[in-house]
């Protein structure tokens, strides 16, 4: 009896419980990235040793350090070593976050017409984000990537991860972290390749000229004009173009309650 309150005792601190599931460490790494997620644990805060991990989940150290790897893959996690080593809370980098779509949306069958949809709902978003966020410095460092493939396309030695650059600048002018994770996605499932391959010879001049004109847009700060150029380059060579005047209709539009006072 004195040993079970001994017991009681000691487990009022602790932040975990013992597990009874088959798969213990899948079981372990869901209730510490409950916590995470959650707030209770913080970002920059170490996780109990893996020892008093595995006191207090009832298991061998192996599966806490199984457990451990699963949720670093996550990115939820730094694990280091050395004397002021152990496991880290962190925060998902943007390429995990997109890789992690990337893979959710690999097991889906994608269309052209799915992908084209999918970046114009992000995007449109994104260049509005961006015109009101971006720095003076942001807008200097777009265009300079803006003439390097500008130079590039003359030289003929112009790729399109240039391009898959300037989408990822795109979404860093918009100082969301969120939309910088999806636009990780573009370089995979969300590539806009199988469609531009279809072009004829010109399409990365093309392409260059319209990111050229967003630019253009992003530094007057005209969110419609920035739309629309969006709009048009991607849908360029798609066979939706016919969407785009109501597409743009649509975002120009307001909602009800603002029209009425503005009567």
């Amino acid at each position: 009896m004195a040993e079970s309150t001994s017991k009681d005792k000691g487990r009022k601190g602790e932040m975990f419980a013992p597990i009874t599931f088959a798969r213990a460490s899948s079981s372990i790494a869901e209730p510490i990235r409950t916590a995470i997620v959650n707030g209770k644990l913080s970002e920059g805060e170490r996780l109990p040793p893996e020892r008093e991990l595995a006191e207090q989940f009832g298991v061998s150290r192996v599966t806490v350090r199984d457990a451990l790897r699963a949720l670093e893959a996550l990115g939820l996690i730094d694990v280091r070593v050395g004397a002021r080593g152990g496991a880290f809370v962190t925060v998902p980098s943007g390429s995990v976050m997109g890789q992690t779509m990337s893979d959710m949306m690999m097991m889906q069958a994608l269309s052209a017409e799915d992908i084209v949809e999918a970046r114009l709902v992000v995007e449109l978003g994104t260049v509005t984000l961006a015109c009101a966020r971006a720095t003076d410095g942001d807008l200097a460092r777009m265009r300079v990537l803006v003439e390097c493939a500008e130079h590039e396309i003359a030289a003929k030695t112009y790729t399109r991860e240039l391009s898959w650059d300037f989408h990822a600048l795109l979404a860093e002018l918009a100082h969301n972290a969120a939309l910088a994770g999806l636009t990780s996605s573009f370089r995979s499932t969300l590539s806009m390749h199988p469609v531009r391959k279809r072009e004829a010879n010109g399409g990365h001049a093309r392409t260059v000229e319209e990111h050229a004109r967003i630019v253009q847009a992003l530094e007057k700060r005209d969110g419609a004009a920035a739309r629309t150029e969006m709009a048009r380059h991607l849908l360029r060579g798609t066979g939706l173009e016919e969407r785009e005047s109501q597409l743009l209709e649509l975002w120009h539009a307001q909602p009800a309650a603002s029209r009425r006072r503005k009567r």
